[in-house]
């Protein structure tokens, strides 16, 4: 981030319009006029650069830091070098975020890999597609019968879209995204590689002629402002619809199986698997390679731990981990026990089978 290549570059700032920008108060007016021309790492920053610091873990990349200024809470100001200037600011990271997105504003969402400003010539559009202005189609991409895309979608390279499927506006599909009986609402962005609306893991197991396929004949329904990571797979529902709610945020790699419901402003990470017809209510946070089983329901607010392994429902505002899956405090309650009894040398309280 100290010497990019990729992106926009913005024009320098003041320290006092940095302040102003931030809402950070400079502790020193004198070095108002001192100017930043980019964004960078406490450990990789220079004089012209601007950085944060909110945790102790990096203490010592503060001292060493070569930055210009710093956002700094008050707890932690009286650690920042004389040499650098500091913008108190009571959350330092999102006082960086905010300065952040208004600088590079353009890579918050994806635009075509290629420079168009339209349709690829090399690009393939069924006659019966719609798509309305603005819509950007990058080469080799495919864009079935009957397809309806809404203005401002970019369409990445080599991606292809089944019939029927409706794309909203403003959003951006990956390269080498395959979409099928999918309905998606405005501004959702999909990373390249992923695999939305094929047929679910349905099948009449072990019947004396074989595994027997369960038609899918349910869709995906993918509400307004929700992101889905690179290589996620979403199967569309058997009767009922795959559905992914508004603001929900999907990690990279994490499967989404049949039937399967999501509530709003979900936080699903990397390498998730949930099983289908399960339910996920409103505001829930999964931790990465989270494996959930068929047919549960998970509460309104409730957050699992990396690595858990769920068979059973969470109620809401539930905090539940491990293998599997329970209330944390009870999982950590029988992991300090399990220590102490290794440590003894003994596999139960009784010390039978002690070494």
């Amino acid at each position: 981030m100290a010497q990019p290549i990729f992106f926009k570059q913005p024009a320098s700032a003041t320290l006092v319009e940095l302040a102003a920008l931030t809402g950070a108060l400079l502790v020193d007016p004198a070095r108002g006029g001192q100017t930043v021309r980019a964004l960078a790492s406490l450990d990789e920053a220079g004089p012209m650069h601007l950085a944060f610091f909110d945790n102790l873990k990096y203490a010592g990349q503060l001292q060493a830091t070569k930055a210009g200024a710093v956002l700094v809470s008050p707890r932690f100001e009286p650690q920042v070098p004389a040499h650098v200037a500091v913008l108190r600011a009571a959350q330092p990271f999102r006082a960086f975020v905010k300065l952040a997105r208004e600088w590079h504003a353009h890579a918050l969402r994806p635009q075509s890999w290629f420079g168009n400003d339209g349709i690829a010539p090399s690009a393939i559009i069924d006659p019966s597609a719609h798509l309305e202005d603005d819509v950007i189609v990058d080469p080799l991409a495919v864009i079935g019968p009957r397809v309806e895309i809404g203005a401002g979608t970019v369409i990445g390279a080599g991606a292809v879209i089944g019939a029927d499927v409706k794309i909203g506006r403003d959003c951006n599909v990956g390269a080498r995204t395959a979409i099928q009986f999918t309905l998606i609402g405005n501004n959702v962005l999909i990373h390249p590689g992923c695999s939305i609306g094929q047929d679910g893991y349905g099948f009449i197991f072990f019947g004396p002629d074989g595994h027997q396929k369960v038609p899918q004949t349910g869709r995906v329904l993918i509400q307004n402002n929700v992101e889905v990571g690179a290589g996620t797979t979403i199967d569309r529902g058997s009767l009922r619809d795959t559905v992914i709610g508004e603001g929900t945020k999907i990690d990279n790699q994490v499967q989404i199986g049949h039937n399967v419901t999501i509530g709003r402003h979900c936080l699903l990470a990397a390498q998730i698997g949930l099983a289908g017809s399960l339910t996920i209510g409103d505001n829930v946070a999964l931790g990465a390679k989270v494996g959930i089983n068929n047919h549960l329901k998970i509460g309104d607010g409730a957050q699992v731990t990396a690595m858990s392994g769920v068979k059973d429902d969470i109620p809401p505002n539930g905090r539940w981990g491990g293998f599997f899956a329970k209330p944390t405090k009870q999982w950590f309650k029988e992991i300090v026990v399990v220590e102490r009894l290794a440590q003894r040398g003994t596999a139960d309280p009784k010390g039978e089978g002690r070494e």
